[in-house]
């Protein structure tokens, strides 16, 4: 099994940030279906479409508290009608309305044949024998007509929805109980280097916390997913075959660190061993080394992304290569972040021939960015600072105050 240093040459074309985002979407699949009781299945996608078996709301029923009297008899103050019952939410009424006659309604109730029009209580005397209408009503006020929301029969949410929690009220609503949607991906998170302990060590001298088993295993949960921490491998090829052995069980492998080209970077030569590695150089900054392959399981292929070390280089890399493809497992279609033009505060740099994103903050009135300062790979409080990242065009080397950018609105989700 090749693993040495050697396996892991330099890349000898770079892939442009589209071109790479292109190729790992290209071999990502939506996951199986499955079925969901209703609450559960907040955040997935649905997969076939709902239809209402009845109109909803089903009857006429009242918007407010009030009369439910004929529009004809209130449409101008000083009115009094004959209360002649009164109905509540859950009750039939027992008897129509008419002319010159109200009923005491309660929100929700059942609108009374004759009736066409619900009076507030407020706009009354709030009678209980004789009421006196206080202020003119139009006719059809406060009045929720039978299938106004939804007509039976009617496909009310498509394949492909998000269920968020207003989708999960209208599937209730229709009664569905169990809702069948996408499965969400299980994803193994892994962290490379001999020079990593856990958090909750002290570290020694030339150790350091592991943060991007953390700070990725979050953003994995972000998404919806289901993130499993590995722990960490040494930077020793045999233990980096048996942790990804071990993650081989997810839907998508996530590792950081060791995919650059150093004697200890055995990511790529490792994982060509036990499948095959795609690409692993990408014309980008930060997270220039960037690995994407498959690892063969009995299950068949697994996804696998090796991130670079770099703290901010593993959480950017994540949000513009990795998301992306666990929205699509997850059966989204909308799978990017949505964009905004803004007006750069300050003067950015940056290596020319390299597509860069700049953490920033974004000004939504003002439409304006600003950098959150140092933009280097390891200061992860420049993602902790910003809402968008700043899209900065391969040929520039420098983009000056006052010039229009492209902003990526990291804070907002890809769909409505």
């Amino acid at each position: 099994m090749p693993t040495s240093p050697s396996a892991a040459k330099a890349a000898t074309k770079l892939l442009s940030v589209d071109e790479a985002l292109s190729r790992i979407l290209s071999q990502i699949k939506p996951l199986e279906t499955t079925e969901s009781p209703l609450l559960e299945a907040l955040g997935s996608v649905l997969a076939e479409d709902a239809a209402a078996d009845r109109n909803v709301p089903p009857f006429r029923n009242s918007a407010m508290d009030g009369y439910a009297v004929r529009g004809s008899d209130v449409g101008s103050a000083g009115a009094r009608l004959r209360v002649v019952g009164s109905v509540a939410a859950g009750a039939v009424p027992d008897r129509r309305v008419d002319a010159g006659e109200a009923i005491r309604i309660m929100t929700g109730a059942p609108l009374p044949d004759g009736a066409d029009t619900v009076v507030r209580v407020e706009d009354t005397d709030n009678g209980t024998e004789m009421v006196t209408i206080t202020r003119s009503t139009p006719t059809g006020m406060a009045v929720r007509q039978a299938g106004e929301d939804l007509r039976s029969g009617e496909v009310v949410l498509r394949r492909g929805a998000v269920l968020r929690a207003a989708e999960i009220g209208v599937l209730a609503s229709i009664g569905h109980a169990r809702v069948t949607v996408h499965r969400r991906p299980n994803v193994a998170v892994l962290s490379t280097g001999d020079e990593l302990v856990d958090i909750t060590e002290q570290p020694a001298p030339g150790k350091i916390r592991d943060t991007n088993r953390y700070s990725i295993s979050a953003a994995v949960r972000a998404t919806g997913s289901a993130a499993f921490e590995l722990g960490i491998a040494g930077d020793d090829a045999s233990d980096l075959r048996h942790s990804l052995g071990n993650a081989a069980f997810g839907d998508m492998v996530v590792t950081s660190g060791g995919v650059s080209v150093g004697d200890h970077d055995h990511v790529k030569p490792v994982v060509d061993a036990m499948g095959a590695m795609d690409f692993w150089s990408i014309a980008i900054r930060p997270g220039r080394p960037l690995a994407f392959g498959h690892l063969r399981t009995k299950r068949g292929d697994v996804p696998i992304f090796g991130l670079p070390g770099n703290p901010v280089s593993a959480l950017l890399t994540f949000e513009l290569f990795v998301r992306p493809a666990l929205l699509k497992m997850a059966g989204h279609t909308r799978l990017h972040r949505p964009r905004a033009m803004a007006r750069l505060l300050d003067r950015i740099e940056k290596p020319s021939g390299l597509r860069t994103f700049a953490r920033g903050v974004y000004d939504r009135d003002a439409e304006t960015v600003r950098a959150t300062g140092p933009q280097g790979s390891g200061i992860l409080r420049s993602m902790s600072l910003a809402n968008c990242l700043i899209d900065i065009p391969e040929p520039l080397a420098a983009v000056e105050p006052g010039t229009d950018v492209t902003v990526v609105l990291t804070d907002l989700p890809e769909d409505h």
